[in-house]
């Protein structure tokens, strides 16, 4: 699957506990990401200093659904369900 057209679902909803370029302390959980573009793109796709976590994530008909709101309430259960 290829990522929606401006989305970022995938750049919000989760938290992420490694640092970011401009975040150094990662991001909480519905925190929009510093390198998240005006149309909902990742500015550091491809390049080495994005995050493991988020080279690794693929999107996928059950993560992303069809539309972002079914992506941002799919990937906040996650979160809920996965948080220490």
């Amino acid at each position: 699957m290829i990522c929606r057209p401006d989305c970022g679902a995938c750049c919000t909803a989760p938290s992420i506990s490694s640092p970011i370029p401009g975040m150094p302390n990662g991001k909480a959980a519905g925190q929009r990401c510093i390198q998240l573009t005006v149309d909902n793109r990742c500015s550091i796709f491809g390049q080495p200093e994005r995050p493991s976590c988020c080279a690794g994530l693929q999107a996928s008909l059950e993560m992303c659904g069809t539309t972002k709101e079914e992506a941002m309430l799919w990937l906040t259960q996650l979160e809920v369900a996965t948080a220490p």
